[in-house]
């Protein structure tokens, strides 16, 4: 129980990897906060029946003000926030193709969440630790920021982005007892996964596999214990790192 009486905030916990982190914490002790613009009541639904404690809150972490109420209602539910987990993003939806042919429009829509929506939510979240002098963030970016993947570069560009706000972030927040890190997976067999790679999926995901040293695909449960890890005191010296899961495809 590595969270016992900790608060975690999951963002993007409707589904996939999220929901995935939310029963990982419940599992561990903490108390969560599942948060999305989608329903979470399935999630809590699972965090109750590892008998943990919960809230759904709906959000859009491109609004700050939206983020600003999720830390509230965490807050009012839980009297503390000890862990924030940034995975909410626009994944799926964005559409592929040459960089010239990416529309303006879903370039802004990536940023503002991938990247703005971490900011939001460490804003909302933050002052709260800083009250406690502790507190670990962890924010999800990606193979396609580590490795450079092509024809995505919206994606890809938010995801190296976030890598950028997680080493800014430990430097200004270290000496507030406050840890941010970063998990970097490969693409993960989730819903989001194949939305995004839609029918080359099958080709997509063998290219991946092929590339890595343990030749398997990603699977959420593979993610949980590394976030765990950062949430927890067992990295209590851990700050301003992006930890890659992905089976060995970039080795630091």
């Amino acid at each position: 129980m590595r969270l016992n009486g900790k608060v975690v905030i999951v963002t993007g916990a409707a589904r996939g990897i999220g929901q995935e982190y939310a029963v990982a914490a419940a599992r561990e002790g903490a108390a969560v906060v599942a948060a999305d613009m989608s329903d979470c009541g399935q999630t809590a639904s699972l965090v109750e029946a590892a008998a943990g404690r919960v809230i759904a809150v709906k959000v859009d972490v491109a609004s700050a003000t939206s983020a600003a109420d999720m830390a509230r209602h965490a807050m009012s539910a839980f009297g503390r926030i000890d862990g924030l987990v940034n995975n909410a993003a626009l994944y799926g939806q964005l559409k592929g193709g040459a960089f010239t042919g990416i529309d303006e429009q879903e370039w802004d829509a990536a940023m503002a969440v991938n990247v703005k929506g971490i900011w939001n939510c460490c804003k909302a979240a933050v002052p709260f630790m800083k009250e406690q002098a502790a507190g670990s963030v962890v924010n999800i970016t990606s193979l396609a920021a580590t490795f450079g993947m092509p024809f995505r570069l919206h994606y890809t560009t938010s995801k190296a982005a976030v890598i950028g706000l997680t080493r800014g972030l430990a430097r200004e927040l270290g000496r507030d007892g406050i840890r941010v890190n970063a998990v970097a997976p490969a693409a993960v067999l989730t819903e989001g996964t194949q939305e995004f790679f839609a029918g080359k999926m099958e080709k997509a995901l063998d290219a991946i596999k092929n590339s890595q040293a343990i030749p398997r695909n990603l699977v959420p449960a593979d993610l949980a214990g590394t976030v765990i890890y950062l949430l927890s005191a067992d990295s209590a010296f851990v700050t301003g790192q992006t930890l890659s899961v992905d089976g060995g495809t970039v080795m630091h």
